[in-house]
């Protein structure tokens, strides 16, 4: 077991049951770290879209992993990290690690307003996570052989959900990263056909990518029961990703962690390993 290197003892980890949560919070617990796990109904109860539920969920705690659901860019973001910061730190929480989206200009106003609680805040900013297609919106069209998304043939760096969740315990848990941003990426880039390509060798079945255009992604979301307007803003924050500002690669994952970060040859190897014909 990996132990403690700062006296970081109890760490509130938000949204606990997602991608990037629960692995934050086993990795936590294996460094000794006592973890809250907050969920929406879980013991520790904490839910974005009920405020009275963070201050009970904060209190007494050294540490929290702040992962905004559903997205910093989204409406209400900046004031939600403006009052998360304020409880945290009336409630005693010295150091706050923000899960952010890489290359989001709204998600930058976010950062600011957590930031000026005066919290020792480090900003993670990440590109898109290789489980997107085995445990995200993508997989189940992955599942049917098709992955249709707003993406042209931008390429993009996938970084393994493990890699991060690496990054952001190393923040809460290690020393010298309060007030730094880290970027993180994966090791190399991908266009979305690239990697239905890889999908395919590894699983042992087609996978094809199909590009949309932003409204025919919208109106997809909106097939699947997504509201009009939620469907407009997130087929518009996914073209909007996706317009080539980052396709470029980082090293962040090496400069926090001292390695370099999987590739998504060996993600997809692993995650459909035994499936192949």
């Amino acid at each position: 077991m990996t132990t403690n290197t700062n006296d970081t003892q109890t760490v509130l980890v938000t949204s606990a049951t997602g991608k990037t949560g629960r692995r934050v919070a086993g990795l936590l617990a294996d460094r000794g770290v006592t973890v809250r796990a907050g969920s929406r109904s879980g013991t520790t109860r904490f839910d974005w879209e009920d405020v009275s539920t963070w201050a009970p969920a904060l209190r007494g705690a050294d540490a929290a992993y702040v992962n905004y659901y559903p997205d910093l860019a989204a409406p209400g973001a900046v004031e939600a990290m403006r009052v998360l910061g304020e409880l945290a730190v009336a409630n005693g929480v010295r150091r706050l690690t923000l899960l952010s989206g890489r290359g989001e200009p709204e998600a930058v106003q976010a950062e600011e307003a957590l930031r000026a609680s005066g919290a020792e805040l480090t900003v993670v900013r990440a590109s898109f996570f290789a489980q997107n297609f085995t445990e995200g919106a993508l997989a189940e069209g992955v599942a049917e052989g098709v992955v249709a998304f707003p993406a042209g043939d931008t390429a993009e760096p996938f970084i393994h959900a493990d890699d991060l969740a690496e990054v952001i315990v190393e923040t809460l848990a290690g020393d010298g990263h309060a007030g730094l941003v880290h970027e993180v990426t994966g090791p190399r880039l991908l266009t979305f056909a690239e990697v239905a390509a890889e999908v395919s060798r590894a699983s042992g079945r087609e996978v094809t990518y199909v590009p949309m255009s932003e409204g025919e992604y919208a109106s997809l979301l909106q097939r699947f029961g997504l509201p009009e307007p939620d469907a407009r803003w997130l087929s518009a924050l996914f073209s909007m990703l996706l317009d080539g500002h980052n396709a470029s690669v980082t090293d962040g994952v090496k400069r926090v962690l001292g390695r370099e970060p999987r590739d998504f040859t060996a993600f997809a190897t692993e995650a459909w390993r035994g499936t192949a014909a």
